[in-house]
């Protein structure tokens, strides 16, 4: 499929609160003001979602202001031990009140409750992430502190309408940061390396009608000591215009085409813990997918319902470069879900 790419910078939105142009972009070209959307107050969605992850553990940090209600929320698994944990309190009616920045380049992110707090920090060549909560494992708090370096040149940006007037979704996801750092719950400690830890940051802004399925793949890593990742999604919005499917080689982008994630069972009968296998329609990207840990929950409250499974687990297989270059990988940590919202 043609796909469109952005390479000037410029307004987000229109007059009428519409996407200037669809497509995608290699940089933050694009340049949101929550003060330019037309669509109703309720629907604006703003957040911040940072994983920290290596072969032993990952941590998933959240803060989102989705207006009508905010959403805090940090997520611990263990993978030796094949556990997790996620704690994630609401606020209510935020309605933009969490000030969220209007770029990731600069600004911090900030929220906190009744026994915890997170911070986003965003320093001139690094970024810095905090997190406390009391009686996050029993009796025993959890405290991390996080600096992640090495942002790559590249990253994924897209901007996707929704067939509905005043809807839209800002994204950018940067794979490959460099982690170092440690979490501590109560006795335990677990230590980031930047030799062999990584980060993704999943930063959207945008009005989002009520009812989405969306299905999301990421892994950051080394391939040979080259930094190597990927960004896989679809499910949502009208993609003609860009997927935001890409490669990540050494600090560059390398676009693909469309995805599709082959699941094991039917919607609703999905079997989630036995081998996945992704496929490209231009060939570029082949991987099977095995499942360690499956971050599931499920809350639902009147209308509002989120299902989700993150499936954590190893990517084997093919990855072809925009010049043709061929990357093997095995058992390459990462993850892939399946979430569907009604919000």
């Amino acid at each position: 499929m043609e796909q469109h790419e952005i390479t000037q910078a410029g307004p987000l939105l229109d007059d009428q609160g519409n996407l200037r142009e669809a497509g995608y972009a290699r940089r933050m070209l694009p340049v949101y003001d929550r003060n330019d959307v037309k669509g109703h107050a309720m629907r604006i969605k703003e957040w911040d979602y940072y994983l920290v992850m290596n072969g032993q553990f990952a941590l998933a940090l959240t803060i989102a202001d989705n207006s009508y209600m905010g959403l805090d929320s940090i997520s611990l698994l263990d993978f030796w031990e094949n556990t997790q944990i996620t704690k994630s309190p609401m606020r209510l009616l935020p309605m933009g009140s969490t000030g969220m920045p209007s770029s990731s380049l600069e600004g911090d992110s900030a929220s906190g409750g009744r026994g915890y707090s997170l911070l986003f920090r965003r320093e001139e060549d690094q970024r810095q992430l905090y997190a406390h909560m009391e009686h996050f494992d029993g009796r025993d708090a959890l405290d991390a502190h996080i600096i992640l370096t090495h942002e790559p040149e590249e990253s994924m940006v897209i901007c996707t309408p929704f067939d509905k007037p005043g809807h839209f979704y800002f994204n950018q996801k940067i794979n490959c940061l460099r982690a170092s750092g440690k979490v501590t719950v109560g006795e335990r400690e677990y230590m980031l390396d930047p030799s062999d830890s990584f980060a993704v940051l999943d930063w959207g802004r945008g009005v989002w009608t009520y009812h989405n399925t969306w299905y999301w793949a990421s892994a950051s890593g080394l391939v040979d000591g080259v930094p190597f990742g990927f960004n896989l999604g679809y499910g949502f919005g009208n993609t003609s215009a860009a997927t935001e499917n890409m490669l990540f080689y050494n600090g560059k982008a390398h676009k693909l085409s469309k995805v599709r994630f082959r699941i094991p069972g039917r919607r609703r009968k999905r079997r989630y813990m036995e081998q996945w296998e992704f496929t490209s329609d231009d060939g570029r990207f082949e991987m099977r997918f095995d499942p360690v840990l499956d971050r599931s929950a499920c809350t639902s409250a009147g209308v509002i319902k989120s299902d989700q499974h993150q499936i954590f687990g190893r990517f084997t297989g093919l990855a072809i470069l925009d010049d043709g270059t061929e990357i093997f990988v095995k058992d390459f940590l990462g993850f892939a879900e399946e979430v569907e919202n009604k919000w």
